[in-house]
């Protein structure tokens, strides 16, 4: 798994070629997804309760321990189901653009997409927005460069063809994120809010 990482960062469309051709199983997908997925949860869970944040002048705030665990535990679940989600409609759209990859690939493609901000989440034991936004910017960039680097050569169907089903992938996953923020004013409405203590 580290190798993979390392290696798409360093040479990202050679190592893409070598990732499909690793043809790991579901469960190995996962396992990466689990242990990768746990750091931005774990550290933004010790950040808002040990750190805590403050803007301008005003007094330093954090979450209550029994608030930050829950929603670090749907934060973690809202994670998993979204790599799950995304390799899923992969698999579904990839009838559409000429590419027909088993669930199992499509679901570790979409495992290695987002790497670059599973591993910025280490930001998150600081919880200062103006260092999270700068780091995790250029994070978020690189997940779409992977994305689009990463669909024509796991899917093996030309660049071009690459290109529009990888921007496809992107808004349904910006459709998700949408959803996710409506999901979450809900739960906040219900009495799921966060709890600050200072």
């Amino acid at each position: 798994m580290i190798a993979h990482i390392l290696g798409l960062f360093i040479h990202p469309t050679d190592e893409w070629r070598a990732i499909k051709d690793t043809r790991m199983t579901l469960a190995q997908a996962m396992a990466c997804v689990l242990v990768l997925a746990a750091i931005p949860v774990v550290c933004g869970f010790i950040g808002t309760t040990q750190f805590g944040w403050q803007i301008g002048t005003s007094a330093t705030v954090r979450l209550s321990t029994a608030s930050a665990s829950v929603i670090a535990v749907l934060y973690y679940i809202v994670i998993v189901t979204a790599v799950l989600s995304v390799g899923w409609m992969i698999h579904w759209m990839g009838a559409t653009y000429g590419a027909a990859q088993s669930l199992t690939q499509c679901i570790v493609l979409a495992a290695f997409i987002p790497v670059p901000l599973f591993l910025v989440g280490v930001f998150q034991l600081a919880p200062i927005l103006w260092l999270n936004l700068i780091v995790n910017l250029p994070a978020l960039a690189y997940t779409v460069f992977l994305l689009y680097l990463g669909i024509p050569v796991f899917m093996e169907i030309p660049a071009e063809r690459g290109f529009l089903f990888a921007s496809a992938v992107l808004a349904v996953g910006l459709v998700g994120l949408v959803g996710m923020l409506a999901v979450t004013v809900i739960l906040w409405g219900i009495g799921v809010a966060p709890v600050f203590v200072s």
